[in-house]
């Protein structure tokens, strides 16, 4: 188990130290259920009650939430970014895999960098570059041509299909497919005549894609992610979208073909993106949204409807269904208010 002392975590914040600096940190925790040789944090005030029951070793604050702290911290200006980085150095998760397992398969033409693991069953098709330390997990398959960064991790049964590229420590989750054809058709007398995806899926480096999602490779031009993308689980990106830096998508998001998102967008839960929309660095859409047209200016966007107690979601749909009656209605008063107003000028 790794261990640090409190000092030495300290220096690798930069923080300011109080109390002993000596004391061990294995691991991190909740202020809640935080004990002895654990580190916690406080990052939300909603906790602020918990600080002094806490039974953590130490805890990571702010230094407005320190004054009335009697305990060991770390002093920082924001502890939650600071509990990220001491997780990363206290991360216990296995590798995806420690050595090449006999039972995977590697063809001849393929290129391992060094130290590359390989799980059980695991398949590498012709003309793969994997660079230095790349983990794959057991059963995962990559198909030809694709080239995979160095300290890049795939963890089980994950599927790339042909002529799609990885950059540098990238995490792909288990279930997750890239570069499956995307949804291409064109319909003849009420046939559907499919188009081939001839185009490849592109990935920056520092990107992770969540469980069981989906990049569909470009129909004609690349799928593009770029670098710093986090997207959650069971995501849809369709052909040829393209994803600014940094920008994070949240699980059960879709987004239609040829959509183009900027950089340090955030993208709620649940969230539909039509297809050939633009949206613009810097936009902010909350869970449920349907984007249906391009937005240029960076902001906070919504257009779910809040939840409500069924008797009152019944009668506002009902209202909603006579809206456009209602509507006709407004504009004949509104007529017959202006003929009044002519006839008396």
């Amino acid at each position: 188990m790794k261990s640090y002392t409190l000092a030495q975590l300290c220096e690798q914040l930069g923080g300011e130290l109080k109390g002993d600096g000596q004391v061990a940190i294995h691991s991190v925790a909740t202020l809640e259920q935080g004990q002895a040789g654990q580190i916690a944090f406080l990052a939300n005030r909603k906790y602020q009650a918990q600080l002094q029951s806490t039974k953590a070793a130490a805890v990571l604050l702010s230094p407005g939430d320190a004054e009335d702290f009697n305990g060991n911290a770390i002093i920082l200006k924001d502890p939650y970014v600071a509990f990220a980085r001491v997780a990363q150095l206290l991360d216990t998760t296995p590798a995806a895999a420690t050595d090449i397992h006999p039972s995977a398969v590697v063809d001849p033409s393929a290129k391992l960098g060094e130290g590359v693991a390989l799980g059980p069953n695991v398949v590498i098709g012709a003309n793969v570059t994997l660079g230095d330390r790349v983990q794959i997990g057991a059963g995962t398959v990559i198909g030809q041509d694709c080239q995979i960064g160095a300290d890049t991790r795939l963890w089980a049964n994950v599927t790339i299909y042909h002529n799609v590229h990885l950059g540098e420590r990238c995490i792909i989750h288990s279930g997750t497919i890239l570069g499956a054809d995307g949804f291409g058709y064109a319909n003849e007398r009420g046939h559907w005549i499919k188009i081939p995806q001839t185009g490849g899926v592109r990935i920056g480096n520092d990107v992770e894609i969540g469980a069981s999602t989906t990049v569909d490779r470009g129909a004609i031009d690349h799928t593009i992610i770029k670098d710093g993308v986090i997207i959650d689980n069971q995501v849809q990106i369709a052909h040829n979208d393209i994803i600014g830096e940094h920008t994070a998508i949240a699980g059960c998001t879709t987004l239609a073909g040829s959509v183009t998102i900027g950089k340090h967008c955030i993208i709620g839960g649940m969230v539909a993106i039509n297809g050939h929309m633009e949206i613009c660095d810097g936009v902010h859409l909350t869970g449920r949204t349907m984007v249906m047209s391009s937005i240029k200016e960076p902001g906070v966007y919504s257009a779910g409807t809040p939840h409500m107690t069924n008797k009152d979601w019944r009668k506002n749909a009902a209202r909603f269904r006579q809206l456009d009656g209602l509507f006709s209605r407004v504009k004949q008063l509104e007529k017959a208010e202006k003929r009044r107003e002519d006839e008396n000028d």
